[in-house]
């Protein structure tokens, strides 16, 4: 994109200056010292068409008032990205307006800022709107041995015996009978959860793997349990094949010894990349899911967000028995974002700020585990994904790009003023698709 491709227009007196964006993730409204700031686009759905206007309201009040005489300051850029555009008014009323305009299908972030003092710290706010976002395209196109690298891949994993493991846990639900689930697995093993209907008949019940988000921590009972009494077989998988149900220092330790840069570990590499393992692993769950007699034979349902959301993408990329794909704010999404001067998305294997030569080896091994490839190749009937317009960790262009690879049914929830969360009402998107497979499921 040109720098001229974002034209910044200001509706109230400003001097603007060539000044970089603060780092620092903001929300919508932030607050401090008796101030909230907050920052919205003047437009409900925040969706814009490409050179059109897109004009933001920035709202100061202290202690519930409106301030006035006090100056407030913005950037414009291509979601977190250069080109920057920047400009400063002094409030009326409590408020001030700044517009800008993207030329290509994008995103375009206003981040607004304030500071009592010129030594105070500054309280920050973030709007976003996208530009046509449907026409979001992959940066790179996929590699031509994708579908046999994953092939070869599991072609390994299927030499490995499916040995299970089950020990049977207290369950919370008298309905429910609830296990520790270890699975064998090329490595580390499938470790979870695993939960079903007390007697459940044969071949009468849907599948739904749930997978987390960043971090290391046990499996959660409470999830499989959940679903389980509402006719599901159901297993919550914890991301490392790690045991279930330690103290917490155990999971502390993990995560500040050896698995404290696991996101980026092995990424010189296909053959290296740490995802490699924990997408395995959701093969080898689904194999032990699929073999339960209680399953119905038709529906397999993977449900996450964050990293579990590319785990969800994952999952209907590589295994053709998913059927349904609920993603939430999803990582892994268009990891090479940079060669088209785009912001990329968790776990950035690609510095992205600033933007810089790639490494040519990164560059290659991680294309093979994006989910831009990973959707175009889904066999899954169905897809929901959530994307939060001003998400600074899973950027909404990398999800965007993501999200229309998928060449199957779908729908995107647009979490306008959220960034990298998932509001009740997103929750509630994904509950409902999964809810409703699982009701008809159980339909005679």
């Amino acid at each position: 994109m040109r720098l001229s491709s974002l034209v910044l227009i200001f509706l109230t007196p400003v001097l603007t200056h060539a000044q970089a964006p603060a780092r620092m993730p903001a929300p919508a409204a932030a607050t401090g010292a008796g101030f909230k700031l907050e920052a919205a686009v003047d437009r409900k759905d925040a969706i814009f068409k490409k050179g059109e206007p897109v004009s933001v309201t920035i709202t100061l009040t202290k202690d519930g008032r409106p301030v006035s005489d006090a100056e407030v300051t913005w950037t414009f850029s291509k979601d977190g990205l250069p080109p920057y555009g920047n400009g400063k008014a002094m409030l009326k009323d409590g408020k001030a307006k700044a517009t800008a305009k993207l030329d290509d299908p994008g995103f375009l972030q206003c981040r607004a800022s304030f500071r009592e003092t010129p030594t105070s710290a500054p309280i920050t706010a973030l709007a976003g709107a996208g530009i046509e976002p449907l026409e979001i395209k992959p940066s790179m196109p996929r590699p031509d041995d994708f579908d046999a690298f994953w092939a070869a891949q599991k072609k390994k994993l299927a030499a490995v015996p499916m040995t299970a493991k089950l020990t049977k846990e207290k369950s919370p639900s008298a309905k429910v009978e609830v296990f520790d689930a270890q699975v064998d697995c090329l490595g580390k093993p499938v470790s979870g959860y695993f939960a079903r209907p007390a007697g459940a008949k044969p071949k009468s019940l849907p599948i739904i793997l749930t997978v987390h988000g960043a971090g290391v921590s046990s499996s959660n009972m409470g999830s499989p349990v959940g679903w389980a009494g509402n006719g599901a077989l159901a297993m919550d998988l914890n991301a490392h094949g790690i045991p279930n149900g330690k103290p917490a220092d155990f999971y502390k330790s993990l995560s500040e010894g050896d698995l404290k840069d696991y996101r980026t570990a092995g990424r010189e590499s296909r053959d290296t990349i740490y995802f490699l393992g924990m997408f395995l692993r959701l093969v080898r769950a689904i194999d032990f899911l699929t073999s339960q007699p209680e399953w119905n034979g038709k529906d397999v349902i993977v449900y996450g967000s964050s990293q579990g959301g590319f785990q969800a993408f994952a999952a209907a990329g590589i295994d053709e028995r998913v059927t349904v794909m609920c993603a939430g704010v999803p990582a892994g999404c268009d990891h090479t974002g940079v060669v088209a001067k785009r912001v990329n998305g968790w776990p950035k294997f690609i510095p992205s700020l600033p933007v810089t030569e790639p490494d040519p080896k990164v560059l290659e091994a991680v294309r093979y585990f994006d989910n831009v490839n990973f959707a175009a190749h889904t066999h899954a009937k169905e897809a929901i994904v959530t994307v939060g317009f001003i998400d600074t960790t899973c950027p909404p262009t990398s999800v965007y790009a993501a999200y229309n690879a998928l060449p199957i049914k779908k729908q995107i929830f647009n979490d306008v003023k959220s960034g990298h969360a998932n509001t009740p009402a997103a929750i509630k998107a994904m509950m409902d698709v999964a809810t409703r497979v699982i009701k008809a499921a159980a339909q005679p």
